[in-house]
């Protein structure tokens, strides 16, 4: 499949390196300098200004499936896309930032079709969806959601106060339906076996149905039940999009903002929420408002730096779940090395979004997990497979089947669980080791066709 993204800066690498390890990836951007940075990542790189026909045309957009555009400008995001439209009947993807625009767009459907708009994507409203998934499942720093609700990922931290620290797996007797498919430690991800023993500070990422996945949670990382309290610091686009969704989910909800104008903005929207006049750094607000007692904070502002140091006063103080807002990529492993919790940035958020639009062949790339170490891949079995054990299969090393949608059936397998024709698979894997678990899969259905004639 063909992908052309319009805008080579920081955000369109990034996604260009994701996605150019299973698609043909062409970047448009009209400063010739990233030509060689491009070059040397093995992405194809065009110079020029990516709302010129000539130069889509040189792209090879009449052969493309789908046109991403992500530069800084959202009006240059848009007129690319009308523009591509012009040339033919491409799949458009257009990155918008400014909420003027997305009340419009949203609001009259007929302009998305005027200006050639297949799908939006807006940075902000992907985070705030993400914060709330993680939110919304006690003691969880991840949360993913596949095949429509059906197939669902949670990761948690080891603590030394953890009921399964220091056992080996196969001691664990989690509920059926669930099954744990990786362990970071140490900044490394590992597909664990029954023989591997979970550290403190070990983050444990399972898959399963939902059913499952809450009994895990009540079972060995919910402390007590009781109505969640949350904290958003920053009342802007992202806080308040927050708030609005918890305020649907009854959770207890507070907001510390700093602008009075504002302030008086989200009184007036939000019902439920109680505001908060204040700086989110000032201890002193902090402490007599007990903060500290809160289940969650979340701090969203708009600066990075702000967002650290109101999350280690939320730590310091006590809170049990601490998400942070980070726009700065190189930022996210710093975050998570002083101790957040959960560290997120509206650039992967949209990226995990964008990855679930392009999703089309037999083997797709549903989800990028835990930082960008792991991978969730779906992969559709081919008609003429045989009946085979996963046990048989062979597969290569770090990789397991997370999940088989057979019809309208969840079956979280085992070893002795027979893979059939047809058969959806959710399989999660390292990011190094995804490419080769493609052509793994990829293999064996040219071998099942070869068969079959």
């Amino acid at each position: 499949m063909s992908i052309i993204i319009a805008g080579g800066g920081e955000f369109g690498f990034e996604l260009a390196k994701e996605l150019n390890k299973k698609f043909d990836i062409t970047v448009i951007d009209k400063n010739e300098k990233l030509e060689e940075k491009y070059h040397q990542a093995g992405i194809n790189f065009i110079a020029g200004n990516c709302t010129a026909s000539q130069i889509l045309t040189s792209a090879g957009i009449d052969q493309a499936d789908y046109f991403v555009a992500c530069t800084s400008s959202d009006e240059i995001n848009i007129i690319s896309c009308w523009t591509v439209k012009q040339l033919g009947s491409v799949d458009t993807i257009c990155f918008v930032k400014r909420i003027e625009y997305i009340e419009s767009l949203q609001s009259r459907n007929k302009l998305l079709s005027n200006f050639g708009l297949d799908y939006t994507i807006w940075p902000k409203k992907s985070l705030a969806d993400a914060l709330e998934k993680i939110v919304s499942v006690p003691a969880a720093i991840d949360v993913e959601v596949f095949v429509q609700g059906k197939v669902k990922l949670f990761e948690y931290l080891i603590k030394n106060s953890t009921p399964i620290a220091d056992k080996p797996l196969k001691e664990c007797n989690f509920p059926d339906n669930c099954i744990i498919v990786g362990v970071t430690r140490d900044d490394e991800l590992h597909i664990p076996d029954g023989n591997t023993i979970l550290k403190p500070g070990d983050k444990a990422i399972f898959m399963g149905t939902d059913d499952a996945l809450k009994a895990l949670s009540e079972k060995y990382f919910e402390k007590k039940k009781h109505k969640k309290t949350v904290t958003i610091i920053g009342g802007g686009t992202v806080g308040y999009m927050l708030a609005t969704k918890l305020e649907k989910m009854n959770m207890d909800t507070w907001m510390i903002e700093q602008d009075e104008e504002r302030c008086e903005f989200l009184a007036n929207k939000l019902r439920k929420t109680l505001i908060l006049k204040g700086d989110g750094t000032d201890i002193e607000l902090l402490q007599s408002e007990q903060i500290g007692q809160a289940e969650v904070l979340v701090s969203v502002t708009d600066n990075d730096e702000k967002n650290l140091l109101c999350s280690l006063l939320g730590k310091q103080l006590g809170v049990s779940k601490v998400l942070t807002r980070v726009d700065k990529t190189a930022n996210l492993k710093v975050f998570e090395k002083v101790g957040i919790d959960v560290a997120l940035s509206p650039k992967s958020s949209s990226i995990n979004e964008l990855i679930n639009i392009v999703t089309v062949s037999d083997i797709d790339l549903l989800a990028i997990v835990d930082s960008g170490r792991g991978e969730v891949l779906e992969v559709i079995v081919s008609e003429n497979f045989e009946d085979t054990c996963i046990k048989d299969l062979n597969m290569p090393h770090k990789a397991i089947i997370g999940a088989v949608i057979r019809s309208k059936k969840v079956i979280v397998p085992r070893g002795n669980s027979v893979i059939q024709p047809s058969d959806r698979l959710i399989v999660f894997t390292t990011k190094e080791a995804s490419t080769r678990i493609m052509d793994y899969f990829e293999k064996i259905e040219i071998l099942d066709e070869i068969k079959a004639n």
